[in-house]
Order: C-alpha cells, then sequence, then structure tokens
C-alpha cells in the first residue's frame, strides 16, 4: 500500500464509532433537557390526594386541609344542622338544587355530600376567592341566618351546605371537591369513590 492510499475500511470503523459516541453523548446531555420539562416533587404533591383524619371531629366544628393549594374544610355537621338544611326555605337561595354549582354526582342533594353529618368545601367564596367565617349560630349574621358561611369582605353568605344566599355577590354554590371515605375516621380529598384502588 502506497502512502497516498486511503484505508476505507478503518475510515468506516472510525466514522461509525464517531457517530455511534456522539449519539450517545447527545442522548446523555438530553435526559437533564427531557427531565425539566416534567413537573417537580412538590408540584405533584400540591396535586396529589390528601387523606384526612376525621376521627377527632367532634359535631358542630370544622377543620382545614390544604389540597391543591387551596383550603377545603371538612365539617361535622350536628342532627340540628342537618334537620335545619332539610326544613330550610330554599326561596333564600341563588341555586338551591346545586344545578350550577360545582360538586361531583354524589353531592347533588341538600346536604351536597355522600352523608349528611360531613360537610367538604374547598373554603373559598365563588364571589372574589375570599375564605369566608364559619358561623354556625343562628341569628349571628341577621334574622333569616340558620348558621353556615359568611363572606365578610363583600357579604356573600352560604348555609351549612355550601348554597349561595340569593341577592348577595357570590354567584354560585361553594365548591365540593372530589372525595372519597377511606374508612370511619378517614375521608381522601382529591379522588372520587370509583378512584380507589
Amino acid at each position: 500500500m502506497s502512502d497516498n492510499a486511503v484505508d476505507v475500511d478503518r475510515r468506516r470503523f472510525l466514522t461509525g464509532t464517531t457517530a455511534v459516541i456522539g449519539g450517545i453523548g447527545a442522548a446523555i446531555a438530553a435526559v437533564p433537557f427531557i427531565a425539566s420539562f416534567q413537573p417537580s416533587a412538590k408540584a405533584k404533591a400540591i396535586g396529589a390526594p390528601v387523606e384526612v383524619d376525621i376521627g377527632k371531629l367532634e359535631p358542630g366544628q370544622r377543620i382545614t386541609q390544604k389540597w391543591r393549594g387551596q383550603p377545603v374544610w371538612i365539617v361535622r355537621r350536628t342532627s340540628e344542622m342537618v334537620d335545619t338544611l332539610k326544613n330550610f326555605d330554599g326561596g333564600l337561595l341563588r341555586d338551591p338544587s346545586s344545578n350550577e354549582s360545582v360538586q361531583p354526582e354524589y353531592a347533588a342533594n341538600a346536604w351536597r355530600s355522600t352523608k349528611e353529618e360531613y360537610l367538604i368545601l374547598v373554603g373559598l367564596c365563588t364571589h372574589l376567592g375570599c375564605s369566608p367565617s364559619f358561623v354556625p349560630e343562628p341569628g349571628a349574621v341577621d334574622e333569616t341566618w340558620v348558621g353556615g358561611f359568611f363572606c365578610p369582605c363583600h357579604g356573600s353568605k352560604f348555609d351549612l351546605a355550601g348554597r349561595a344566599y340569593s341577592g348577595y355577590p357570590a354567584p354560585t354554590n361553594m365548591t365540593v371537591p372530589p372525595y372519597r371515605f377511606a374508612s370511619d375516621t378517614r375521608v381522601v380529598i382529591g379522588e372520587d369513590e370509583g378512584d380507589a384502588s
């Protein structure tokens, strides 16, 4: 072989090897870039379902749990509160049957929950997103007040099922998030009954 002759086999081998190594390097370099498009662990945790122990929640009490960056209220209603809902004059409410409100199908009833005793709501006023006060005492706000939630910012009123009174700024009833009871003392917010595994 002369000094000017080209070793074609060697050239093909080197070109192929260089292409393979370059491809591997590009794939390795792309991994962090592609991974940056995935939601962070913190973002995943914010949207994940949360399990809440309600075993120590007494009748008439409310607890707050954060879910998806929003306060979720769990209220254990007394038998008197449930009776008030059953006998409440729906004429005072904007949407007494919750036809225009956000809630799962299983919460489309007078008490807006699967169990009459427990109310689970996103604790934000549907007017401007303020956080209403829990005022369960009848007559505490005005003469028509039978207990519920009062937003002092703009005066919106909601009954003990989170239904908006008519004539006040809140356009819809308070939102009921998806939830399921994992047991008699535990509720999972963010999962429907059919989501249980």
